[in-house]
């Protein structure tokens, strides 16, 4: 699924209406009639709803879901915010249609105006929609703190009125939904942590825009499906043998640190590699065969063969002292294929800048956002964070795993975020499954981008899988290993 700015979205409804035909009140109706159908499905019907409208298309969804609701006979109070100015025709054809019924319209014209929201009320906050370009201020930025000051519970339409869609909104008046009713598709505002706290929980609801506008549109970034991963994912033949998969090779483990080793090893063996072998220290040496016979083992004072190896992964618990240092130099000197840059390898690549443009083509780095800022610099905000990460995959000719609860992989200035996955995640050793699995990927010959999307849909969806008998909080990176013939049964 693609993800629109804000320019797109409006020329989205426009195409609808143009191609389906539908007249734009029409949309807005059926907009409004999926956010009737979510709240009647809540246990609300006792409850008072306080639903403070602006004067845009926003504020026309606002009041077409009073008229809904007041036919269907909750207790419903209206509270419009007045500038002066005319609203938008759709909205004075929905004020219209209000005023026809025996209803409570107020209008804000000050501080004064603003109603007492008592905790049982319900909010709908239907201010500000998608078209949002300028931060809220004065009366506007008043009534958002006075709601957000309120106990009750709060449904925002479209997005949380203040929130812009494809930019930070940090610093600026924001809404602070329990729940935001969202049209047809995710925006890019959802995806970021920064947002978390006002978005609430996120319901999409389908409002049947034209699908063949999508055909006709480029965008920067997409959510990779489970369609995706079905056209990437290549089901084994009968005739294959250990040959056909590939041999890969995890440079990984030290002192304190050989848990991610394993760890790392053990998801690249379930992954599908056909070999697999881990470099560490000869010190370690029988706590590999102990734990993952099916795992052969290289030791690390020995010189690297790289000759019969199809991809690397390295990182996951090297440790930063010299010997790490060594073998990053060598793998980046000698190995010339894609590979797997994680954890310490992280580290050390953002103290020896210069062997960035050493990468092999298409390497795929896998920072979280704090190994990101050492490599690459310090993003005033995640928006900023993912640009750079944009700019930085077309400089160096690289993958970048932007680690976080919609992960995002960069490549040439394009953007694909993952939908799997979970809280549980969100815990020591899941990055070294993440290598691991992205490693054996590599080994089996998946094209570079394509083992990156599916390495991180199968890692989250594995993980996802792991909840069926464990909680989030409970759970461990090697219950992601044990779900992963769980995630490739699915597909």
């Amino acid at each position: 699924m693609k993800i629109l700015t804000a320019q797109q979205i409006h020329n989205w409804d426009a195409y609808t209406i143009e191609h389906e035909p539908i007249t734009s009140v029409e949309l807005m109706e059926r907009a409004a009639q999926t956010c009737i159908d979510y709240i009647s499905q809540q246990e609300m019907f006792d409850k008072p709803f306080k639903i403070f409208c602006g004067k845009g298309n926003n504020g026309g969804d606002g009041l077409a879901i009073a008229r809904q609701l007041i036919h269907q006979h909750y207790n419903v109070s209206i509270y419009i915010i007045e500038f002066g100015a005319v609203g938008t025709e759709d909205f004075q054809i929905n004020l219209q249609r209000l005023h026809e019924l025996s209803v409570n319209i107020h209008f804000i014209q000050a501080e004064e105006f603003f109603p007492a929201i008592e905790e049982n009320d319900i909010v709908i906050d239907a201010l500000y929609g998608s078209g949002l370009n300028r931060p809220l201020k004065d009366l506007s930025a008043a009534l958002v703190h006075h709601i957000n000051n309120s106990k009750t519970f709060v449904i925002s339409i479209d997005v949380p009125s203040g929130m812009f869609i494809d930019k930070s909104s940090i610093g600026n008046a924001v809404i602070k939904a329990d729940v935001t009713l969202t049209f047809q598709c995710y925006k890019l505002c959802f995806l970021v942590a920064e947002n978390a706290e006002f978005t609430g929980n996120l319901k999409i609801l389908d409002i049947s825009l034209h699908a063949d506008f999508l055909h006709a549109i480029n965008t920067t970034y997409q959510l990779i499906s489970k369609a995706t991963i079905q056209q990437i994912y290549k089901p084994r033949k009968p005739f294959s043998h250990k040959g056909s998969f590939g041999h890969a090779l995890i440079i990984a483990g030290n002192t304190g640190k050989m848990g991610a080793a394993l760890m790392a090893t053990h998801a690249c063996l379930r992954t599908g590699a056909g070999l697999t072998s881990v470099n560490v220290p000869e010190k370690f040496l029988n706590a590999v065969h102990a734990q993952l016979p099916e795992a052969m083992c290289s030791l690390r004072n020995e010189d690297l063969n790289f000759e019969k190896i199809n991809a690397v992964g390295i990182g996951p618990g090297l440790g930063t002292e010299k010997d790490a240092h060594d073998v990053i130099e060598k793998t980046l000197k000698r190995f010339t294929q894609s590979m797997v840059i994680d954890a310490d390898a992280l580290n050390i690549l953002s103290k020896n800048k210069a062997w960035l443009n050493q990468l092999p083509a298409e390497a795929i780095l896998t920072p979280h956002p704090k190994e990101f800022e050492r490599l690459f610099g310090e993003a005033k905000n995640d928006f900023e964070r993912m640009e750079m990460a944009l700019q930085q995959s077309t400089k160096y000719n690289c993958i970048i795993i932007l680690k976080g609860r919609y992960t995002l992989i960069a490549k040439k200035g394009e953007g694909w975020f993952n939908t799997t996955g979970n809280a549980g995640l969100a815990k020591g050793g899941s990055g070294d499954v993440l290598t691991g699995i992205i490693t054996a990927l590599l080994a089996q010959k998946y094209e570079p981008l394509r083992a990156a999307m599916f390495g991180v849909y199968l890692h989250g969806l594995a993980a996802d899988f792991a909840l069926q008998i464990q909680s989030m909080e409970s759970m461990l990176a090697s219950d992601v290993v044990d779900n992963l013939s769980a995630a490739f049964n699915s597909l």
